[in-house]
């Protein structure tokens, strides 16, 4: 998983779906000021790290939860990833809404799902937590065992730590912000002196560069 992890990052960096801006920090939705900015839809438009990521999801999902029946992804960033690796491994998908639909049948959940069917979230990004871990929620009340959850990538902040924690789901990630980092620096990305910026945003998100 070691090789799996340096190997997304790389593919992260070169695509551009991680940039790395230490002297002029991104503003996200929340308010927060970040060194970095995350956007892994992009890895669809590139086919060799498209299939590359479809292979590692199945890898992890088969190695750690044999026993899936049903693979979901979350709306919206990984209803694709979560399509393909149901195709890769040849399961039944669903996805699920960040909010229910407004029309219609009203569904939360697109796709069909049965009571006690055991079931693998797929997620793109894990910053806090908390809209990935509606998704569980939403598939636990749906009467579904979910085993766990495994994405593409992890900010590592404590607070999705003890989010995932506190709702007793595992999670998985394909790769992660140390070794971003680690990687970051190994192929030029960043300068060295940019490495401690990065490595103390990561600490205190909310209060970094105000």
């Amino acid at each position: 998983m070691q090789d799996t992890a340096k190997q997304v990052a790389e593919y992260l960096l070169q695509i551009k779906a991680i940039k790395l801006e230490p002297t002029n920090p991104f503003t996200w939705a929340s308010g927060w000021k970040s060194p970095i900015y995350c956007d892994n839809r992009k890895t669809l438009s590139y086919p060799e790290v498209r299939t590359y990521i479809k292979k590692a999801f199945a890898e992890v999902v088969m190695e750690k939860y044999p026993e899936v029946e049903v693979i979901a992804g979350v709306a919206t960033g990984a209803i694709a990833q979560g399509a393909l690796v149901a195709e890769e491994m040849n399961k039944p998908m669903v996805y699920i809404r960040s909010s229910a639909k407004a029309h219609g049948m009203t569904n939360l959940i697109e796709g069909e799902i049965k009571p006690g069917q055991k079931v693998v979230v797929i997620e793109d990004l894990i910053s806090t937590g908390g809209s990935s871990l509606k998704a569980v929620q939403a598939l636990r009340e749906a009467g579904c065992e979910v085993l766990g959850m495994v994405a593409i990538f992890t900010y590592g902040f404590q607070k999705a730590v003890d989010n995932f924690t506190e709702n007793n789901c595992k999670l998985d990630t394909l790769s992660e912000y140390n070794i971003m980092i680690d990687r970051a620096q190994e192929i030029g990305y960043v300068k060295a002196e940019d490495v401690d910026q990065l490595k103390e945003w990561r600490k205190d998100p909310a209060s970094w560069g105000v």
